[in-house]
């Protein structure tokens, strides 16, 4: 199947490691034009080195400096890539996860830090994105939540409060901006081999007593699967919800999770 992502402009947020890297990879492969972003520039300019070897033509990349969990960045990062790309068509709001924690391990700081990284990067980035998406005949924002909107996972106190937020805001602007031509779709992920889930079975192990590996093992056990899922099964979900083939698809909330919600709805 053609997706239809042949020279559009995609920005992906957080993407130099994890999912949103995984994401980029499959856009670019894909003939996509590919904004990547992260803090750390030594990460960024090496995640454009890799993806410049899966592009077609190396200049289908570029790396972006920006922190997404300030409001600033994320207005300079948008600008910056619609002036080199002359144009922004997906863009996919994406943010390392708060850290793990429970209730009463976690501070009033943190909330509002876990706040800025995964429900209002996800505000300001559309914010910034929107004049310029109003533009493409295709346009497409897709959100990267977590499985934990519907079911919330035991010591990832921050993420299960705000995931379920930026669901909302999803939903909602599916129904504002549907009308504009504008799609607003979210994917749901759940246990993925990245090196954030990695640190998360390290904190786990510790917190229990256990091990990094019996931890994996326990929610391998209930993952219907069998596993974890790998980055680029998630990338290859997304890429499809982005792109033209997935034209009526919008409003929709996509776990990715290998079966291990069990819920109806």
């Amino acid at each position: 199947m053609d997706l239809g992502l042949t020279g559009r402009v995609a920005l992906v947020a957080a993407s130099t490691a994890g999912l949103g890297l995984a994401t980029a990879i499959q856009l670019v492969q894909e003939g996509a034009l590919v904004a990547v972003n992260g803090r750390d520039r030594t990460r960024l300019l090496d995640a454009v080195e890799l993806l410049s070897k899966e592009a077609a033509d190396p200049e289908m990349v570029a790396g972006f400096v920006g922190d997404v969990s300030t409001a600033d960045d994320c207005q300079k990062v948008v600008n910056r890539v619609a002036r080199h790309f002359d144009r922004l068509d997906i863009l996919i709001t994406n943010a390392g996860g708060p850290p793990g924690g429970m209730f009463e391990t976690t501070d009033l700081e943190q909330y509002q830090t876990g706040m800025d990284l995964t429900l209002m990067s996800a505000v300001r980035l559309i914010k910034a994105a929107l004049p310029h998406l109003r533009h493409s005949d295709a346009a497409s924002i897709l959100t990267i939540t977590s499985i934990s909107l519907k079911q919330p996972i035991g010591g990832l106190l921050l993420s299960n409060v705000f995931r379920p937020a930026v669901a909302g805001l999803t939903k909602s602007l599916s129904q504002e901006l549907g009308p504009q031509g504008i799609r607003v779709n979210s994917i749901l992920p759940g246990w993925t081999a990245t090196d954030r889930v990695n640190d998360i079975m390290d904190w786990r192990g510790q917190s229990n007593g256990t091990t990094a590996e019996a931890e994996r093992g326990r929610i391998n056990s209930g993952i219907p699967l069998g596993r974890m899922g790998q980055p680029e099964e998630f990338g290859r979900v997304a890429a499809f919800l982005v792109s033209p083939a997935a034209s009526y698809i919008n409003g929709a909330m996509i776990p990715v999770d290998g079966g291990s919600y069990a819920g109806l709805l």
